[in-house]
């Protein structure tokens, strides 16, 4: 009996075995389809939510996009207005340079114009101021004299000389020219308590010394100005 059940066992277990090596491929195909299958899905999912995520994109994007192409087509206007002003300002300042130029050119021809007026102005006032301070100083002599009591000893000096001539050049009235012309002219003794011919030769130096005064000051004053003038220039240059 035992013997029996043994053998019995053994030829199921062998049964079994037999089954079991039959049907094992079939369940790797299964399983291999299984996961296969269970891949695939995955990948599909995962496409789906990339493809997803990319329309979401697109439809972000465009609103994005199309906003900028709206800025874009709103501010080339007045980008447009922008390079016309600057085009405008360019023009002007090339002009303003040209302008300048031409005023510089215009300033260095009025310097040295300026200097050369200056130097014909500087000449006549120097023999002018020359001429004036030997007539004041012969006046003051001739009036010296006179009040001393010298009468036609005085007419036969250069000072004398120096009066004559005054008395033709210089500005005053008819009735003192022409007691000035008198007394230079006569050979007679003056008299100096009538003063009359000395008052008018002390007028006369009085105005010499006056417009000595008036032309020695418009010398400086145009000194000043070159002078001014010429820093100003240097610094431009």
């Amino acid at each position: 009996m035992m013997i029996l059940l043994s053998a019995l066992v053994i030829g199921a277990s062998a049964s079994s075995s037999s089954v079991s090596l039959r049907v094992n491929p079939i369940r790797r195909v299964v399983n291999m389809l299984q996961s296969l299958t269970k891949k695939i899905e995955a990948e599909g999912k995962a496409e789906e939510e990339l493809f997803e995520k990319f329309m979401c994109y697109c439809k972000n994007g465009k609103g994005s996009l199309e906003a900028s192409i709206a800025a874009a087509e709103d501010k080339i206007p007045k980008l447009e207005s922008a390079i016309k002003e600057i085009g405008s300002k360019v023009e002007q300042l090339q002009a303003d340079v040209e302008a300048a130029k031409k005023g510089r050119e215009e300033a260095k021809t009025a310097l040295k114009e300026g200097k050369a007026l200056r130097q014909k102005e500087a000449a006549a006032f120097a023999k002018e101021s020359s001429d004036d301070s030997t007539n004041i100083a012969a006046m003051g002599k001739a009036i010296i004299a006179l009040e001393k009591g010298a009468g036609n000893s005085f007419l036969q000096t250069s000072n004398a000389a120096v009066l004559r001539k005054l008395s033709i050049n210089v500005d005053m009235s008819s009735l003192d020219r022409e007691m000035l012309s008198s007394f230079l002219s006569t050979n007679s003794d003056y008299a100096p308590q009538s003063g009359q011919i000395v008052g008018i030769l002390k007028q006369m130096q009085e105005t010499m010394e006056t417009d000595l005064a008036a032309i020695t000051k418009s010398e400086e004053e145009a000194k000043k100005r070159i002078r001014i003038h010429g820093d100003f220039q240097g610094k431009r240059n």
